[in-house]
């Protein structure tokens, strides 16, 4: 027997692993191809958004960006590589992946979308003549871009409840409902009130309120109008008001409170008809509360059209120089004894030329804020400071040296007979409008720019008409600190114009040249004293630019379509007069 080591055979070499995945080609997002574009975006991305990016539009009704994903109406059916062979996927539930292949308009696409419109078309009403979302309504959209073909049901629709009343402001058309759940979504997540649900099984499945809540009563039902993708959901207030395709939207600010939504405001002529919600991330997202959205009515109802001098069975209408005139008499007359006050309801611009005007003219050393009173506040979105503009008069009164006085100040002083003129920029009051008409019968003077009527303008010896803040260009500064620009809807009604062309023209009768044609002029000029507006560009960010300087061109309809046969928002076609240099 050998008595060499036995050798072992060597051991085999393991194989290799599998290939992992290629390295991304932009590290930190995720690179892939849709209908044949690169798209880089950030991890976690669906695909609609991502497609969105590169111009490629993928339709959708359940999808919305500040809402859970439901994936119902499989609308958004695509292709991709990293799918299971032969499967579409929802493109609003799936993420996108690196080195991704996604097709969105094959011959399987497209025959998806045919049949999920047929289905959803199955039982829908033809009431598109009588539908206040014809014209801003995706059924009508989809179908004459993804279907086109007539009805093949031979039975009759499934009938179901076309007026049922959720609340005050809502009506919903059960037989519209498409069941996309996006109103059910928002009462649940964004409004904090689930009173919306989805009851019954197949056909007979119905959008209703929940068994423990007889209607909506949140203060932000009013969104669901808007979220709705058809004509399920109505706003009782705008019903059979008007046609999208005739009214024409200016990018504004609800000055409902101190929040200042970012809103558009849809009119026609020089009637304003609602008020949407806006896009803005930093401020209301795409939200706005139902008082809001109601306060457009002020803009129509009880305003100063015309100037008017005299108290009582004295008061008489007269024209714009009628009206100056006389107010620059009785300032000479009352002069060194006129107080002033500024109401933050005012945009900034007629705050600059107002305050310039009370230091420069009325050599006031101090100014009263006057304004509407407190009320009701939430933690969502709605303030307890109906002002609109408060941090701007606070912030235009320092900067211009002037002392900001309390409303209840101006109140003892004129009890107490300190102050016996008063000029009024704007004419809220915190307190009731009664209380305070009834304080000022003992003013010697009392000469107020207003724009809607009240106990205040009664009792006042001089009303300069002023235009709202929708018809004329300017700025706020809302609660947080923000600046915002909007933009004119029309120009102004009757005699009134801005409360800052108030101020100039009073300045020059009084002997100071203040050069100014226009809120910009003003804002160009006074702005630089005021820190929080100095560095504002106030051209640079106005909102969505307009064909026509100072009109608002923008179609009302949703999804920015272009205009159809609408007003172009030049009113002297309807007999109205343009200011000049419009």
């Amino acid at each position: 027997m050998s008595d060499e080591k036995k050798v072992e055979a060597p051991k085999p070499a393991a194989a290799p692993p599998p290939p992992g995945p290629p390295p991304p080609k932009n590290p930190g997002f995720v690179t892939l191809v849709i209908d044949g574009k690169q798209v880089v975006a950030k991890p976690g991305t669906n695909m609609i958004d991502a497609a969105k990016s590169v111009g490629v539009d993928i339709p959708y009704y359940c999808y919305h960006p500040r809402l859970t994903v439901a994936a119902n109406c499989r609308m958004c059916m695509v292709e991709s590589s990293a799918a299971p062979p032969g499967k579409l996927v929802p493109a609003c539930q799936t993420g996108i992946t690196e080195g991704a292949v996604i097709k969105t308009d094959t011959e399987k696409v497209r025959a998806q979308q045919k049949m999920v419109m047929e289905f959803l078309l199955l039982n829908h009403p033809v009431d598109c003549s009588i539908c206040d979302q014809a014209g801003e309504c995706k059924l009508q959209d989809y179908y004459m871009r993804y279907d086109f073909e007539p009805s093949r049901l031979e039975g009759a629709k499934i009938l179901r409840n076309k007026r049922k009343k959720l609340s005050d402001l809502v009506v919903l058309d059960q037989e519209r409902c498409i069941l996309c759940t996006r109103c059910v979504r928002f009462m649940e997540e964004v409004a904090k009130a689930p009173q919306l649900g989805v009851f019954g099984r197949g056909s007979h499945e119905v959008v209703d309120i929940s068994p423990a809540y007889g209607k909506l009563d949140s203060n932000y039902s009013g969104n669901i109008v808007d979220l709705c993708p058809v004509g399920a959901l109505l706003n009782t207030d705008f019903r059979f008001r008007a046609r999208a395709w005739f009214l024409s939207a200016a990018p504004s600010v609800c000055n409902g409170c101190s929040r200042g939504c970012s809103i558009y405001a849809d009119f026609m002529g020089q009637d304003t008809y609602r008020f949407r919600p806006r896009e803005n991330e930093a401020i209301n997202k795409s939200w706005m509360c139902d008082t809001g959205r109601l306060s457009y009515k002020a803009l129509n109802k009880h305003r100063v059209q015309q100037n008017g001098i005299g108290r009582g069975a004295d008061v008489k209408d007269v024209s714009t120089a009628e009206a100056l005139k006389f107010a620059v008499d009785q300032l000479r007359a009352h002069e060194g004894k006129v107080a002033f006050m500024a109401s933050p309801v005012a945009s900034n611009e007629d705050l600059l030329a107002g305050l310039a005007f009370a230091r420069d003219v009325l050599k006031v050393k101090s100014v009263y804020a006057s304004g509407r009173p407190d009320g009701e506040g939430d933690n969502f979105l709605v303030k307890a400071d109906k002002n609109p503009n408060r941090k701007g008069l606070e912030a235009i009164a320092k900067g211009f040296g002037l002392e900001l006085k309390a409303f209840g100040e101006l109140t003892k002083a004129i009890d107490a007979g300190t102050v016996t003129a008063l000029f009024g920029l704007g004419a809220e009051v915190p307190e009731g409008d009664e209380a305070f008409a009834a304080r000022a019968q003992k003013l010697a003077l009392l000469v107020v720019t207003a724009t809607s009527e009240s106990k205040v303008t009664e009792v006042a010896h001089v009303v300069l008409a002023a235009a709202a803040h929708v018809e004329d260009e300017g700025s706020y500064i809302q609660e947080a600190g923000i600046v915002q620009r909007f933009r004119r809807a029309y120009p102004p009604k009757g005699d009134s114009q801005p409360h800052w062309k108030w101020a100039v023209e009073l300045a020059r009768a009084l002997g100071l040249e203040m050069k100014a044609a226009s809120s910009r002029e003003i804002f160009k000029q006074l702005a630089p004293t005021v820190p929080e507006l100095a560095a504002f560009e106030w051209d640079k960010k106005a909102p969505m630019n307009q064909k026509r300087p100072g009109i608002s061109t923008m179609a009302a309809a949703a999804d920015g379509r272009p205009m159809g046969w609408r007003e172009q928002g030049v009113p002297n076609l309807r007999g109205l007069s343009l200011p000049p240099g419009t």
